[in-house]
């Protein structure tokens, strides 16, 4: 599959999704403008998702992982393409931030709030909805709610007409067709257009594919000699492999231990302890 050049990106590309939101008073905004709140301050998070291009190059983020001044953690991503396993990837994701937490030694009973934000161009709920926000409730009393301090929100652009909240329609309405239709998405155009000028953000875009694809090479080399289509799947499950080696790479200068990273993971003990 042909990769899109890097001047054809838009805000729905998450590479260039990610690369403006890095800009605090957009990323700011559009979590005021999202839960209708006044927000003093974000903080930015060492992401679950980073990549390291070399020793000193800067971290590539491929998602939005911010902390607001009352401590609330807000993980955002963009989502192109419905693979029908949304709802436990924002699982996965919610446990990533909480394992992160514990793990620097506090109790779960200071565990802070945290928002997961997943973007849609898709509807993957089917309910026609904008805005989808999920938060543990009773199901015997709807009126009583869990309070466990997560929640979950997914955001329709395909529905941008369904909301009657202006910012929020706009900005819905430009991730889904690129119109521009208010000053906040005017000034994220204007982002946008200031990144397909920086070469260091066109270098890292060529880059973000190269450790997968890497990885699949080896594991298809490999398997060479067990057949096409066997090692085809072995370059698919070497790809996986190595995805799961460099999160937990990057759980580990999170400061994880390599108990919880393994959880997290899902690679053995002797694989993590054999990272340095």
């Amino acid at each position: 599959m042909t990769r899109k050049p890097f001047e054809e990106l838009t805000i729905s590309d998450d590479f260039m999704f990610c690369k403006v939101m890095e800009h605090e008073p957009i990323c700011k905004e559009f979590l005021e403008l999202l839960f209708n709140a006044k927000i003093e301050k974000i903080t930015y998070l060492s992401s679950q998702n980073n990549i390291t291009t070399n020793a000193g190059a800067k971290n590539i983020r491929l998602d939005v992982l911010v902390k607001d001044e009352a401590g609330t953690s807000y993980d955002v991503e963009m989502q192109v393409a419905n693979q029908y396993n949304l709802p436990k990837r924002m699982r996965y994701y919610q446990a990533v931030l909480d394992i992160a937490f514990l793990d620097k030694g506090y109790s779960y009973k200071a565990l802070n709030n945290s928002v997961i934000i997943f973007v849609c161009l898709f509807d993957p709920i089917g309910n026609n909805r904008a805005i989808y926000t999920f938060e543990n409730i009773c199901r015997e009393n709807k009126t009583i709610l869990l309070q466990d301090g997560t929640k979950k929100v997914i955001l329709n652009a395909k529905a941008f007409n369904e909301t009657d909240n202006q910012e929020l329609q706009g900005f819905l309405q430009y991730v889904k067709t690129g119109k521009v239709t208010t000053e906040y998405t005017g000034r994220i155009e204007q982002m946008i257009q200031m990144v397909k000028h920086n070469e260091l953000a066109r270098k890292e875009y060529h880059i973000l594919p190269a450790i997968l694809m890497d990885a699949m090479d080896e594991g298809l080399e490999r398997g060479k000699s067990l057949g096409l289509a066997e090692g085809k799947s072995l370059g698919l499950t070497e790809g996986a492999r190595q995805a799961k080696l460099e999160t937990a790479k990057n759980l580990l200068h999170l400061g994880l231990s390599r108990e919880n990273i393994a959880q997290a993971t899902g690679l053995t003990k002797a694989e993590v302890e054999a990272l340095k």
